[in-house]
């Protein structure tokens, strides 16, 4: 609260700020007005009558998009798009060695891997509101439950909304840059914090008040909220806390100067992979639901629905449980490479200290590595479960306000977005080099 009341004092934060605003009031704006070609009335009638889980596929691009894709609006697709690509051009540094490359170029490689993001992001979003257009038309997108939400159903009538859908992402990716830009915070992390939080205290609000007034329940309001404000607070903790490495550099004569000589350390925080093991892992889990869809009738649809579509059901928490652990230990492997880290640390005079440089120095960060992966996948498995458990426990119907995906990345984005605030209000701010209520006299 006091680093916001310090931005806004300030004019050129307080500008920044209201452009964020701004930005996302058209964000919300644009996740209302529906596609043209759409029934939205027949749209409404099915949102309103279905009830969907936040942790399988479906909800978690709904969750990303703040309940547009349901809704079939100009900005259905969400960030979901721009969030795959990145992590597909990620993990394809491993396979081409192009874009390892360019990653090692520095400021001008990376400015080439986002262009290249940019380019995937627009493939996927014609690929995935095809999908949806398609899946919605057949009825299965709203589980049968509703008529035709598509009254017209030609070829030019589907490429008109896919284009439609497609520019939508596109307008939004160019927001999210502008609010990096222009802003304070990272413009794709604020806009799925605004998704996520335009549906989430709704229903944290519905499980007391209830639908109508009459069926709600306040203690089982109660529970929850005690348990996600303790869980928020673990999550801060953890995400900001760090095994510190300690590094030595040597001390070095280039030309006339000395350099080197410092102390410094190497952070490693404990949950490196953040939130991608349970994005991955609630994807991947919801691709056979979503074939299932197509075949309801048959034995093998009537199982997956029994045991995957179901997020209590043992077969899901047993499945889920390993791919998060296996999507920690690789999505940090690819993401912190230990060998090139003591590759650079040994070029430029660094050493652990007990430790020698070089190939030692690479097995010791291994070593504390698997470590921390090991801590990170078990705060990642609580936190996931958590909402499992108090859906059992309190017969709450997969009607959960949150799931760990969505505390993951309130608390995350939300850490961040201060951490950058604080970082600017500090510019202008000076007294913390000061002695506060004193007189500085010269001299003295």
């Amino acid at each position: 609260m006091r680093t916001l009341i310090q931005a806004l004092r300030t004019k050129e934060l307080r500008h920044k700020i209201l452009f964020v605003l701004g930005m996302i009031i058209i964000y919300r704006i644009g996740s209302f007005i529906p596609t043209p070609g759409v029934d939205y009335k027949v749209v409404s009638q099915c949102v309103s009558t279905l009830s969907n889980n936040q942790e399988n596929f479906v909800g978690l691009v709904n969750l990303f998009s703040g309940g547009a894709m349901l809704q079939l609006s100009i900005f259905a697709l969400g960030v979901m798009p721009y969030i795959t690509a990145s992590i597909v051009i990620q993990l394809l540094r491993v396979v081409i060695p192009r874009f390892e490359a360019l990653h090692k170029e520095g400021q001008s490689g990376e400015t080439k891997l986002t262009q290249y993001t940019r380019y995937l992001t627009i493939g996927l979003a014609i690929l995935q509101s095809t999908t949806i257009l398609v899946t919605a038309r057949s009825g299965a997108l709203f589980n049968y439950q509703c008529g035709k939400v598509i009254p017209d159903e030609s070829v030019w009538n589907l490429v008109v909304m896919v284009m439609v859908m497609t520019g939508g992402t596109g307008l939004i990716m160019w927001m999210a840059e502008l609010i990096t830009d222009k802003g304070i915070g990272q413009g794709m992390s604020i806009l799925i914090f605004m998704s996520i939080c335009s549906g989430f205290l709704p229903k944290l609000w519905e499980i007391g008040w209830g639908t109508d007034g009459k069926n709600g329940d306040w203690t089982k309001f109660g529970i929850v909220t005690a348990v996600l404000i303790v869980i928020l607070i673990l999550v801060d903790f953890v995400e900001l806390s760090q095994r510190r490495i300690p590094v030595q550099y040597t001390r070095r004569m280039i030309g006339r100067k000395m350099y080197g000589g410092s102390s410094t350390y190497l952070p490693l925080k404990i949950n490196m992979s953040g939130v991608i093991p349970p994005i991955f892992a609630s994807s991947i889990l919801a691709i056979p639901t979503l074939i299932a869809q197509f075949a309801p009738k048959e034995k093998w649809a009537t199982w997956i629905n029994d045991n995957f579509a179901n997020t209590t059901s043992i077969w899901y928490i047993a499945i889920y449980s390993l791919m998060i652990v296996f999507f920690c230990f690789f999505y940090t492997s690819i993401t912190f490479d230990p060998d090139e880290t003591a590759d650079n640390m040994k070029e430029y005079g660094g050493f652990i200290p007990g430790i020698r440089a070089g190939s030692a120095t690479s097995r010791y960060l291994k070593y504390v590595l698997n470590r921390l992966n090991t801590v990170g996948a078990v705060y990642l498995l609580f936190v996931a479960l958590i909402p499992t458990v108090l859906i059992m426990a309190l017969g709450l119907n997969n009607q959960l306000p949150f799931g760990g995906t969505t505390i993951l990345i309130i608390a995350g984005v939300g850490l961040d977005t201060l951490r950058q605030a604080k970082a600017q209000t500090e510019q202008f701010q000076y007294t913390g080099f000061l002695f506060e209520n004193t007189e500085h006299v010269e001299g003295k």
